[in-house]
């Protein structure tokens, strides 16, 4: 690999999990082995199972140059240079390619559970992962709803995470998310939004953005009319958006749903908070599907994936664009930078991390 394709030794480092290997994650992992923006922007340890990466790297016509590592080989010094832990847990042949099976879903938890050991011992100040297929993850783990929760049951996480749709310029954050849309309003509450907005801020300056700009959209049709269709608005939004702004966060509204988005892609602001999921989802990826990337924040570590799904109709087919990824990964990069900063050195070794992930 040229010098020049290396990351610096004191860029942040990344564990990337391999996600489901019957759709197009293999080949979006060997895309990022051999990006340099990527690998200029931060140090790499990716997971998974060298086969199912060698067959994503014929399909996408790259040739990442990585070091392979055993799973209890200790890591290289010098991980400005890609490093691949070897799982070895999935024959690509043994899976049909494009279809939801058990097998899919336990390559991408394991491979998911060890990045995050990897990060919870130090040994990365990012995580990310290459799109996971939620009906193939509930094979393997019967009752899984998501990645925040799986995440937050895995490390023992006890406080509040949040997942932000992010692209280019503009992020959205939610109150509520994967909720009925009837058990939305009585969860629409002042420390709710007041937590939210805390929380946006926070990961937009951990982002490289000094001083964010955050709306808040309404939860009625016209914000409400005055009282008219709902006095959420009154009651609840404002008071909250008020005493945000009491705590120095730079926030306004709520301002009409249908037109929010209109003003922030205009540059109006930094980020949106809305109060449900689709609300925000349906404006974000028409703007930008193929360049968006999802956030988990507020865990110990950021963990950042592209927005997208696992795309089974292209599988194998070389189709797949990298630009969310790449961005999920930049990402990871920036807001890596602040939590190295921030974290006690290393502890354990990768023969301790195989054995938390097996306690």
């Amino acid at each position: 690999m040229a010098e020049s394709l290396r990351a610096p030794t004191d860029a942040p480092v990344i564990a990337l999990a391999m996600g489901d290997p019957a759709g197009i994650s293999p080949e979006l992992t060997a895309r990022m082995l051999a990006d340099p923006a990527v690998l200029q922007a931060a140090g790499l340890i990716v997971i998974g199972d060298r086969r199912v990466l060698d067959e994503g790297a014929r399909i996408a016509g790259v040739a990442p140059q990585i070091e392979t590592i055993a799973p209890d080989a200790p890591l290289p010094q010098d991980l400005s240079r890609p490093v691949f832990i070897d799982l070895g847990t999935l024959d690509p042949a043994s899976i049909p390619r494009g279809q939801i099976s058990e097998p899919g879903g336990r390559f991408a938890a394991e491979n998911f559970r060890y990045a995050l050991s990897l990060a919870m011992q130090g040994h990365a100040d990012a995580v990310s992962f290459t799109p996971f297929n939620k009906a193939a993850m509930r094979l393997h783990v019967p009752g899984y709803d998501d990645e925040i929760s799986f995440t937050a049951n895995f490390i023992g996480f006890k406080g509040a995470a949040k997942e932000f749709n992010v692209l280019p310029g503009l992020w959205n954050a939610r109150v509520t998310s994967h909720v009925p849309l009837s058990g939305v309003a009585p969860l629409i509450t002042f420390d709710a939004i007041l937590g939210n907005l805390e929380l946006t801020s926070q990961s937009l300056r951990d982002s490289g953005l000094e001083t964010p700009r955050i709306a808040v959209a309404a939860l009625n049709p016209h914000a409400g009319d005055g009282g008219n269709f709902g006095r959420e608005e009154i009651d609840v939004i404002g008071p909250a958006v008020e005493e945000a702004k009491r705590r120095g966060i730079v926030c306004d509204g709520p301002f009409p749903s249908d037109t929010v988005f209109v003003r922030a892609r205009r540059g109006d602001f930094d980020a949106v908070l809305t109060m449900f999921h689709d609300q925000g989802q349906i404006a974000m990826k028409l703007i930008g599907f193929e360049e968006g990337v999802t956030l988990m924040g507020g865990f110990p570590v950021p963990i950042c994936t592209p927005a997208h799904g696992t795309a089974y109709d292209i599988a194998g087919q070389g189709k797949a664009h990298p630009g969310a990824t790449r961005n999920a990964l930049l990402l990871a990069a920036r807001m890596g930078s602040a939590q190295r900063r921030r974290r006690p050195a290393p502890q354990g070794t990768l023969l301790s991390v195989r054995a938390a992930m097996a306690s």
